[in-house]
């Protein structure tokens, strides 16, 4: 078994947690030493798919170990095994993708930006919505988080012509500032490992349906600022979006609906990006290769038709939240 050798301190700093990844399942094992456990009448494991919840009774107190709300993926809970072993508590999760190594037990920043790579394969990921300032903030970070290349058309263009798109869109119209950007984004479409920030607005290229045809060379996600306060009803909000058609950011890969924008919280929402791109490409094992360059170029329609498809099958499962 592959063991990942980062020790973290846990509740009241008085254990230690050893994770390793084998085999169709993870182990667990918690420095319980300090404790003073004398039975395993007074150790309790509650686990359900996608959550762990370990305590134990120590000196008349019940105690809370440790606290996954969310694992890295799910596990098939009704198979967890745990027992305690010398001065270890030992539990042992069965995974549900017995071929997805889990970096470590939960779904954080660090575990994702390890894990996730495996799942993308190198296929790029462009980043789509109404704001250029949020596109590049989230592309920038989450591209540091897994080791790609981070791309701004916005930076290229300006470099390209020695003027801001403003001026650009002032003096010759939001067009052909478009039209520019697609003929950059045809560049890119042959890259790997890169996560593109595009121009938001309507001078943005994936603003116009007849746009995409570039875009669909790897994973995109739109950033979409919720007009409401409520998860249920930003799911809601998505669903409709993306089922009317009405917007061209809906021929994308995943929403990611955000509760407001702050750029202190770029890290979260370059997180909840993570987090449905994960989602999406393990619900679909196909769709990795609809999105690889070489398929773009040979099947492109084929490839739209399929995303297509894809979408109308998934909406629900495409969306995260991030609220603040």
């Amino acid at each position: 078994m592959e063991v990942n050798h980062a020790l973290l301190w846990l509740n009241y700093s008085v254990f230690l947690k050893q994770f390793t990844d084998g085999n169709g399942e993870v182990e667990l094992r918690l420095d319980i030493q300090k404790l003073g456990i004398e039975s395993s009448r007074d150790v309790f494991v509650d686990v359900d798919d996608t959550s762990l919840l370990i305590r134990a009774k120590s000196d008349g107190t019940l105690r809370t170990l440790m606290n996954v709300q969310t694992l890295f993926d799910r596990i098939k809970s009704s198979e967890t095994i745990w027992f305690i072993d010398e001065d270890q508590l030992v539990v042992n999760l069965k995974k549900v993708e017995q071929e997805l190594k889990w970096p470590d037990i939960d779904e954080s920043w660090e575990s994702l930006t390890s894990g996730i790579t495996q799942l993308l394969t190198g296929i790029s990921v462009h980043i789509v919505g109404d704001s250029t300032d949020i596109n590049e903030a989230v592309a920038k970070e989450r591209a540091e988080g897994i080791g790609y290349l981070p791309v701004c058309t916005s930076e290229l263009l300006e470099s390209a012509t020695q003027k801001s798109i403003d001026t650009w869109v002032a003096s010759e119209g939001a067009d052909s500032v478009a039209e520019a950007e697609s003929v950059v984004l045809e560049s890119l479409s042959s890259h790997v490992r890169t996560v593109v920030a595009t121009l938001g607005g309507k001078q943005g290229a994936a603003s116009r349906f007849d746009r995409w045809q570039y875009l669909h060379s790897g994973f995109t996600v739109w950033l979409s600022v919720s007009d409401t306060s409520d998860e249920a009803a930003a799911r809601e909000e998505a669903r409709r979006s993306v089922s009317s058609g009405s917007v061209s950011y809906a021929k994308e890969d995943v929403v990611v609906k955000l509760g407001g924008w702050d750029p202190e919280y770029t890290r979260a929402v370059a997180q909840g990006c993570l987090v449905a791109l994960k989602q999406l490409t393990l619900a679909d094992k196909k769709l990795a290769g609809m999105h690889s360059p070489d398929m773009i170029a040979g099947c492109e329609r084929s490839a739209v038709t399929f995303h297509e498809q894809h979408l109308a099958n998934n909406i629900k499962m495409q969306t995260h939240i991030v609220q603040y």
